[in-house]
């Protein structure tokens, strides 16, 4: 079986290489066609498209990968079961999991590849997309902000009723600092800056109130530094900043959040979980095809790649479906994400029952 085991696999990665570099093509063919008119009235420089392309595609291969594995096996498969070679190889004695075992060695190659790159050059890439598209794109998108409440230390806590990123500036803010239940002092201004010369926030006609013991502290002014654990970097985030983040930056990024007690640091959770979840799509996808192509059909081929096609959208809407679901703020955002392997590799436990022997 090496020598065979050595084919498999070679078939295999070539067959996946071509048809992530094929579908990937038609999406960039389609896309540059779309945005051509945008590059020419916006004059956007060829090397920045060309960029561009090379993190969209990146993109679309984290995204297509599902499709392209599943695609993959079952062309390879039903080619070797329209063959006849599949009934050979178990008629001289190998067992179906033996025969499975070229096919699961590649699947788990590209679930590592996978890995390393959702956790590093991925988020890379979609940074570079991003910053694009507001550049060139969406030169006109807000990144205006109301109602923003950030925890800055354990018992601290500050609140903006609307932030401007243009300016840096933010209006109605407080800060509270609370101990054991109760209120310690509160710090309230019209409007706090930044200013760029100290790096320090500077509030505008504050009011501060102090409790001390039995008695209140009261006072007020036209303009005050004062020192916050934030910066205007921590305002200016696109809304899918989580996404922008190398696995480490995540992790860091995460611990922060905690500390503050930020209330979108579900996102962030969600996105290390998938991070986690997503390579295993592969390897599950794979023993499914090659399940659901090993027997000989009179259709041949066509017919299992079209099953195969559907049965990749399927994973892809569940997959969707199930981190919109644990973005929603489900109590175990961790079962939510994992729903779609859990899904695919139980209907895989149930189709095994039906391959040939």
């Amino acid at each position: 079986m090496k020598l065979l085991d050595k084919l498999i696999i070679k078939d295999f990665l070539k067959t996946y290489l071509f048809v992530v570099l094929m579908l990937i093509l038609i999406v960039l063919v389609l896309d540059f066609t779309e945005k051509n008119d945008t590059y020419i009235r916006n004059k956007v420089p060829t090397p920045e498209v060309l960029q561009y392309m090379l993190n969209y595609g990146l993109y679309l291969n984290n995204l297509l990968t599902p499709i392209t594995v599943f695609i993959s096996v079952i062309f390879i498969t039903s080619k070797m079961a329209g063959r006849t070679e599949i009934i050979a190889i178990l008629s001289s004695g190998v067992s179906f999991v033996r025969m499975l075992v070229p096919f699961i060695l590649s699947a788990l190659l590209i679930a590592v590849v996978s890995f390393f790159l959702n956790g590093w050059i991925l988020p890379v890439a979609t940074a570079g997309v991003s910053e694009f598209k507001v550049k060139y794109l969406d030169k006109q998108q807000n990144f205006d902000q109301q109602n923003i409440h950030i925890k800055i230390a354990p018992d601290t806590y500050a609140y903006l009723s609307r932030y401007y990123t243009s300016t840096n500036m933010g209006y109605a803010f407080t800060l509270e600092q609370i101990e054991d239940g109760q209120l310690i002092s509160k710090l309230s201004a019209d409007r706090i800056v930044w200013d760029t010369t100290k790096n320090a926030w500077s509030v505008r006609n504050w009011r501060l109130r102090e409790l001390r013991d039995m008695h209140e502290e009261w006072s007020a002014g036209e303009s005050m530094d004062t020192v916050l654990s934030i910066s205007p970097a921590d305002f200016d985030l696109p809304l899918n900043h989580h996404e922008t983040l190398t696995l480490p930056k995540l992790n860091e990024q995460i611990r922060i959040l905690e500390d503050r007690g930020a209330d979108n640091i579900g996102f962030y959770r969600i996105e290390k979980y998938v991070r986690f979840m997503s390579p295993f799509a592969a390897i599950i996808l794979t023993f499914i095809g090659v399940i659901v192509s090993a027997k000989k059909t009179r259709g041949g081929s066509g017919f299992k790649i079209a099953l195969g096609f559907l049965l990749a959208f399927v994973y892809i809407i569940l997959f969707l479906l199930s981190r919109t679901f644990a973005e929603a703020g489900t109590a175990y955002p961790v079962l939510s994400v994992w729903i779609p392997n859990i899904v695919f590799a139980v209907t895989g436990m149930v189709l095994y029952k039906t391959v040939p022997r």
